[in-house]
């Protein structure tokens, strides 16, 4: 039951409640603004971002000249407009040509659906199609914790992308990955994210820009 999987929130809540609160209030101003043309603004990182590892999901080239790390809640509204006019743009010029490698990592704090939607991903990861189911819950983000990634629903998606369902729902049902998802955003917080989407270029942490922006940094790095 859904219920009882929210045993596991209990130690984050009180672990995480001042990390929670500090991104609450940035998370809610995050809105286009007069200041919006500082987006691109560097951002020290508050200790070591850590380093790329095989629990990593990678997309593109292992070997490609510019790593990008993008911190991410799957219910995040903003998230959701850096994967539809950023990432698509990221993934055809420069993922496929092999000029940049692309890392999602979690930073689940918007609530239950926040931890089973990074869950489920995971799990579909298991079967080869963390980035299929990834891109799935983008594309089908609609509000916050208002049932859409509920557990039931988690299953649903994974039935319409041909996941293996009862391997799936047993992953998804026994919250395998709580730990370790519960780490990565701790880690991303120790590394400075303070609002999602935080992304890293190269080791170094940019506030969230516009496309063109984004796309900018990444061609400054490549000709270095």
């Amino acid at each position: 039951m859904e219920e009882q999987s929210n045993k596991f929130l209990i130690p984050v809540a009180i672990g995480f409640a001042g990390i929670v609160i500090a991104i609450a209030v940035i998370y809610s101003a995050q809105n286009p603004s007069p200041n919006a043309g500082k987006n691109n603004e560097r951002t020290a990182a508050l200790a070591a971002l850590p380093a790329v590892s095989s629990s990593d999901f990678v997309l593109g080239d292992q070997n490609a000249p510019v790593t990008v790390i993008e911190y991410g809640d799957f219910q995040c509204p903003f998230c959701s407009k850096f994967f539809e006019d950023t990432e698509s743009t990221l993934r055809e010029k420069y993922i496929k040509t092999g000029k940049v490698k692309f890392i999602y990592r979690d930073f689940a704090f918007l609530g239950d659906e926040s931890f089973w939607a990074a869950n489920a991903a995971r799990c579909a990861g298991e079967q080869g199609q963390f980035w299929q189911y990834h891109d799935y819950l983008y594309s089908n983000q609609s509000g916050e914790n208002q049932g859409v990634f509920s557990k039931s629903n988690l299953k649903s998606f994974a039935a319409v992308l041909g996941l293996v369902q009862e391997k799936f729902d047993s992953c998804l049902d026994s919250d395998k990955y709580a730990a370790a998802i519960q780490k990565e955003t701790k880690e991303g917080g120790e590394a400075g994210v303070s609002g999602v989407p935080a992304t890293f270029i190269n080791g170094t942490l940019y506030n969230a820009s516009p496309s063109s922006a984004f796309i900018q940094i990444i061609d400054n790095e490549l000709s270095k």
